[in-house]
């Protein structure tokens, strides 16, 4: 019943253009954007360096963000509407249960997710990326924060109105597009906010992923626990929370 609702679910994703626009053109137009041109003052890259150098700095953290608009973003307001219509009504009166719902609509972000990793990393490659490290890091830490993200959008989805999921989905994109570590890096806030925002799972994810690949680190422990904690806590929420109706 998962394997044949995650079908589902991918198909219905892949169909959506506007969705599309937000998971795929926004982060690849982002990524070619702050690369190509000298607007933020990016840790350890001069003043003028070239494309190849930032890239560097902003390739996982566009990584983390296309993350963040699949998992979260589009997938929040796409299960809001649903459930408005009545779509998630009827599925309440099948077999499937409420976690089997929750599963297969993860199994579904995770296949876009790679349709936008391997198109972020071509564009990436083009612009003269470098990247270190282990793919196991960065497998691990791409499920953990698909799993933290899927959990937060599927706990908002299913309890609020589909209009106020809109609203709060995309707000909430953009101010962690902004306070995230995904652009303009944690190092230009006050130490106070600073410490908070760390906390953030989109912060865990982008520094994660940029140790992996820009330092050449390990396996980043550190930001896999903050996402598995976001995970579990999202995941656990949204299954005693959400409302089919």
């Amino acid at each position: 019943m998962i394997a044949a609702q995650a079908a589902l679910e991918t198909r219905m994703l892949l169909r959506h253009g506007e969705q599309l626009l937000l998971t795929v053109v926004i982060p690849t137009l982002l990524l070619v954007l702050f690369s190509g041109v000298d607007v933020v003052d990016l840790p350890d890259v001069p003043a003028g360096a070239g494309a190849d150098r930032r890239v560097d700095y902003l390739a996982p953290g566009i990584l983390a963000l296309a993350v963040l608009s699949t998992a979260f973003t589009g997938q929040a307001i796409a299960t809001g509407f649903e459930r408005r219509y009545g779509v998630l009504k009827r599925l309440a009166a099948s077999p499937l249960p409420r976690w089997g719902l929750m599963a297969a609509k993860t199994c579904a972000v995770l296949v876009v997710e790679v349709l936008q990793v391997l198109l972020l990393t071509a564009v990436a490659y083009a612009l003269g990326w470098s990247p270190h490290g282990g793919p196991a890091a960065v497998l691990l830490l791409l499920v953990a924060g698909t799993a933290a993200f899927s959990g937060l959008g599927l706990l908002m989805a299913g309890t609020l109105r589909a209009e106020a999921t809109l609203a709060a989905a995309n707000l909430v994109f953009v101010l962690l597009l902004v306070g995230g570590g995904v652009v303009v890096p944690l190092e230009k806030f006050p130490g106070a906010v600073r410490g908070v925002l760390e906390l953030l799972p989109i912060a865990a994810l982008s520094d994660g992923l940029r140790d992996v690949l820009r330092d050449g680190a390990g396996m980043p422990w550190g930001a896999l626990g903050v996402l598995g904690v976001w995970a579990v806590l999202g995941l656990a929420a949204a299954a005693r929370f959400f409302r089919w109706e």
